[in-house]
């Protein structure tokens, strides 16, 4: 499993609403509205890399009130 925070822009007044929607999305471990220069941070998981980025793209990036991401991959040192 590939596990990654994914930092998440959204437009004014829409942190909590984009949150609740990712929440409920498959291989969403939780999604939180944060204060700071990012809105929202969400922990998610994906059996690969490939998939992982197909979960942001595909699902993730088409919620509507998302401005930007950054995907932070986990790496065990």
């Amino acid at each position: 499993m590939v596990q990654a925070y994914i930092l998440i822009q959204t437009e004014v007044g829409k942190a909590h609403a984009v949150a609740e929607v990712i929440s409920e999305v498959p291989g969403v471990i939780k999604a939180e509205d944060v204060t700071g220069p990012y809105d929202v941070i969400v922990r998610a998981e994906a059996a690969s890399v490939d998939a992982l980025g197909r979960l942001v793209v595909a699902q993730v990036q088409r919620v509507p009130g998302i401005t930007r991401t950054l995907t932070c991959p986990v790496v065990n040192l």
